[in-house]
C-alpha cells in the first residue's frame, strides 16, 4: 500500500510537471497545426500546381510526316487555355504562350536540335520536344529543356503525346472526326470501398492509406519524443544528484515505474486531443467537400479499435520508454546518450521505412510479420488494422508478444537503472551491464 501511495505520487508529479509546462500547451494547441502544415500544406500546393502549370512555350521537332506535332500542340494549348485559374482570371489572364511546331527530317533533325539547344541556352523558349521516326512506333521520344527536372510539366507533355498517339492510330485505322476526339478523351474514375468481416461500407481504399499513415506517423512521433524525454529526465536528475535524494525515500523501480507511466499519460492526453481535432477538421472538411459535390468516405473506426490503439500506444510506449530510462541510467553525459540513441532508435526507423510499402500491399507476408514483431507492432498493427480487415488473433497475437516483450523489457531496464542510476563516470560496458541484471 505504501509503494502503490508512492508510485502514485510520482505519477502525478510527471504529469503535473509537464502538463503544466508552456511547452506542452504550445505543442498540444498547434501540433496539429504543424502536421498540417508539414504534410497537407505541400501535397495541396503540388496538387494545385499540377492543375495550373501551363506547358506551351517549347517547341516541337516532328521527323514523323504526320500532323502528330500539332496535335500534342493543340492537346496544351486547350488545356493551357481551360485551366481554373485562367478562368479565374477572365479577360485579365495573360495570353498562352504558343508551342511552336517545326517540320523537319532524320537528316537534318541534328541541326534543328542544335538550333533549338541555342534557343533554349539563350532563354528564347524553354525547352524542344523532338518525334523522331520511330515515336509512331514505339511511342517514344525525347524531351530538353530548362524544365526537363519538373514533375508536373513532364506529366502534361506525356499526356499530350499519349493522346496525340491514340488520335493517330485511330486515324490510321479509319475512326476519325469526332468519333476519334471521343475516344481520346474519355476518362476514367475508378471508386474503391473497403469490404471487411461485417460487409460494406469500410470507407474507401484512398482514405484508408491516408489514415493509416496518419496513425503511423503519430506513434511513431510520439514513442520518440516522450521516450527521449525520461531519457533526458532520469539523465538530469542523475548528474544533478536529485536521484540521490529521491530514490532515499521511493525505491528505484517504483521510481522507473512512475517516470514511465505518468510520461505515458502525458502523451496518450496530448494524442487524445490531437483526434478530437482531427475529428473536428475532418468533419468540417467532409462537409466542405460534400458541399462542393465530392463524396469522401472515411474508414468506420469502432470502440474495439480506439482501445487496441490506446493499449497499443501504451505497450509500445512502455516497451521504448523502458530502454531510453536503462540508457539515460547508464549514461553520465548528454555526449554518450547521443551516441546510443541511435542503435536504440533503429527498430523505430526501419519500421517508419516499411510503413509506405506495408500501406501499398497491407495484406503481405511483410506486412503481417512486422505486425506481430513486438519491436514494431505498436506502430503497424494500428496502422493494418485502419487499412485493412486483420484477423482477431493477429491482433491478440501481436497485444500477447507485446505484452510478453514489455514484461522482459521493464525487468532488464529496472535492473539496469537501480544500479545505474547512481554509478557516475565511465559507460559501463556489455560485460557490466550483464552483472548488473544478474546481481540487482
Amino acid at each position: 500500500m505504501v509503494e502503490f501511495a508512492k508510485l502514485r505520487a510520482v505519477i502525478k508529479r510527471e504529469y503535473v510537471e509537464r502538463v503544466r509546462s508552456k511547452w506542452f500547451i504550445i505543442g498540444t494547441l498547434f501540433g496539429p497545426l504543424l502536421f498540417i502544415g508539414m504534410m497537407v500544406v505541400p501535397a495541396m500546393m503540388t496538387a494545385r500546381n499540377m492543375r495550373t502549370v501551363q506547358t506551351t512555350d517549347f517547341r516541337i521537332l516532328d521527323v514523323t510526316g504526320t500532323a502528330l506535332g500539332d496535335r500534342i500542340a493543340t492537346s496544351l494549348r486547350e488545356r493551357a487555355e481551360n485551366a481554373p485559374n485562367r478562368k479565374a482570371m477572365g479577360d485579365s489572364a495573360p495570353p498562352v504562350a504558343t508551342t511552336r511546331v517545326i517540320k523537319t527530317t532524320m537528316a537534318e533533325l541534328a541541326a534543328a536540335e542544335s538550333l533549338a539547344t541555342q534557343a533554349v541556352m539563350a532563354e528564347e523558349t524553354r525547352g524542344y520536344l523532338v518525334l523522331d521516326s520511330a515515336t509512331l512506333r514505339t511511342s517514344a521520344a525525347r524531351y530538353a529543356g530548362r524544365n526537363a527536372s519538373s514533375i508536373a510539366e513532364m506529366e502534361q507533355i506525356e499526356a499530350a503525346l499519349r493522346t496525340a498517339l491514340l488520335t493517330e492510330r485511330l486515324a490510321a485505322a479509319g475512326v476519325t472526326g469526332p468519333r476519334a476526339d471521343s475516344l481520346t478523351r474519355t476518362r476514367a474514375n475508378l471508386a474503391t470501398e473497403r469490404i471487411t468481416s461485417r460487409g460494406r461500407g469500410g470507407g474507401s481504399g484512398i482514405a484508408g492509406f491516408i489514415v493509416g499513415f496518419a496513425i503511423a506517423f503519430l506513434l511513431y512521433m510520439m514513442i520518440v519524443l516522450y521516450g527521449q524525454n525520461i531519457m533526458r529526465g532520469v539523465l538530469d536528475e542523475k548528474t544533478t544528484r536529485v536521484a540521490e535524494v529521491v530514490i532515499s525515500s521511493v525505491s528505484p523501480d517504483t521510481l522507473l515505474a512512475g517516470k514511465v507511466i505518468g510520461v505515458g499519460a502525458v502523451g496518450l492526453t496530448q494524442q487524445v486531443v490531437w483526434m478530437a481535432f482531427a475529428g473536428g477538421a475532418s468533419a468540417y472538411g467532409l462537409g466542405a467537400a460534400a458541399a462542393s459535390g465530392v463524396n469522401i468516405t472515411l474508414p468506420q473506426f469502432t470502440l474495439f479499435q480506439g482501445v487496441t490503439l490506446a493499449l497499443f500506444f501504451l505497450l509500445g510506449f512502455t516497451f521504448y520508454a523502458a530502454l531510453f530510462a536503462a540508457i539515460g541510467a547508464m549514461c553520465s553525459t548528454q555526449e554518450e546518450t547521443s551516441q546510443l540513441l541511435f542503435p536504440t532508435t533503429m527498430p523505430l526507423i526501419v519500421t517508419i521505412m516499411m510503413v509506405q510499402p506495408i500501406l501499398t500491399t497491407p495484406t503481405s507476408g511483410l506486412a503481417q510479420t512486422m505486425g506481430l514483431l513486438p519491436f514494431s507492432s505498436p506502430i503497424i498493427m494500428p496502422m493494418l488494422m485502419s487499412a485493412t480487415q486483420v484477423p482477431l488473433w493477429q491482433v491478440g497475437a501481436a497485444l500477447l508478444g507485446l505484452v510478453v516483450a514489455c514484461i522482459a523489457m521493464v525487468w532488464v531496464s529496472a535492473r539496469i537503472y537501480r544500479v545505474g542510476l547512481l554509478m557516475t563516470g565511465k559507460r559501463p560496458s556489455m560485460k557490466e551491464l550483464m552483472r548488473w541484471i544478474r546481481y540487482a
